[in-house]
């Protein structure tokens, strides 16, 4: 340990580059991985990989090798050839000791080329376009990190294209967690449920209520954009009510069945809402939240700002417990 050096201009250098040289070695594996037990119907433990991936490297680091993680080529050459079970790496493994201490000047003359059709001819297959297509049609940010991880791959390296498919979905999931669905909902005729007007062209709305229904948690990321959102909907329904020469909204149910979980943040969000509503007249009620957003919520200072007269089991019972009638 006192031959050691972790001092000297590079050590910062070697850090960064280890960092990220594992986790796309990691990501690597675990794709190549996903990518043939779909095909072969089995699981891959994604934990077990990255045990098994930590335990080779550190091995291998003993030995002076470079960091080694699952080859999507020689994957998909193994796969072609017939391989089923980690003996296969073995058998590889000795014909490549071999090859590399008797028969190397065999292969001086061989073309690089002729090495390349094999790799080429075993990944051709794995090119699924329809699958592609597919994901053009249900989503398109799946279908960018798609091609962009495959012209990656085909025109720089397997680094580049993982990095730009990951950074990608993580743009993705900072979209939906910042930026999370909301719906204005309405009255099915002839029922007492109320779904989103979007979905359901046949669904009306029932003056001077505005039923608004949150699909996401709340949290500190999303709580500002979902307060504007519901005021912005509030102020386009007063407007269309204006024109109409209808009465203005008297009360907002929101809906919150699909709100899975809310912080602090999130609290204090629909505290401030509900003061700044009742300053305008204008109520605002809860519907059907679940059992930890309830008890997160009479856990608060929110508990007793709403009060059990403002939280229902449902949107219908909210509408029939106002003190004002609902014209549909």
């Amino acid at each position: 340990m006192n031959m050691l050096v972790f001092s000297g201009s590079y050590v910062a250098l070697a850090v960064k580059t280890g960092i990220m040289t594992g986790i796309l070695s990691l990501t690597e594996g675990i794709a190549v991985g996903r990518t043939f037990a779909s095909i072969n119907n089995y699981n891959v433990d994604g934990n077990k990989e990255m045990m098994a991936i930590g335990v080779m490297n550190m091995a291998g680091s003993c030995a002076s090798c470079y960091v080694t993680t699952g080859s999507f080529s020689r994957s998909a050459v193994n796969y072609s050839a017939g391989c089923r079970t980690a003996v296969s790496n073995i058998v590889m493994a000795s014909a490549v000791l071999v090859t590399l201490l008797f028969l190397m000047p065999l292969f001086h003359y061989t073309p690089n080329v002729i090495l390349s059709a094999i790799i080429i001819t075993a990944v051709a297959g794995l090119i699924d376009v329809r699958g592609a297509a597919k994901l053009w049609k249900v989503d398109k940010l799946d279908f960018c990190a798609c091609v962009a991880a495959f012209l990656g791959v085909l025109l720089v390296s397997v680094q580049v294209g993982l990095s730009i498919a990951v950074g990608i979905s993580l743009f993705k999931i900072l979209l939906q967690v910042t930026r999370p669905n909301t719906v204005v909902m309405g009255l099915v005729p002839g029922t007492q449920s109320y779904r989103s007007m979007a979905q359901y062209r046949e669904a009306v709305r029932v003056p001077p209520f505005l039923v608004v229904g949150v699909e996401s948690a709340i949290y500190f990321a999303n709580s500002t954009y979902l307060v504007e959102r519901i005021m912005r909907y509030l102020r386009e329904e007063e407007e269309r009510a204006a024109k109409a020469n209808l009465c203005g909204v008297r009360c907002i149910v929101l809906d919150m069945s699909a709100v899975t979980a809310i912080d602090t943040s999130g609290l204090d969000a629909l505290a401030e809402m509900k003061r700044v509503l009742d300053k305008r007249g204008i109520d605002l009620v809860l519907a059907n939240p679940v059992g930890s957003v309830t008890e997160r919520m009479y856990n608060s200072v929110v508990g007793e700002t709403f009060g059990s007269d403002r939280i229902f089991f449902s949107v219908a019972e909210a509408v029939a417990a106002a003190p004002y009638k609902a014209q549909p």
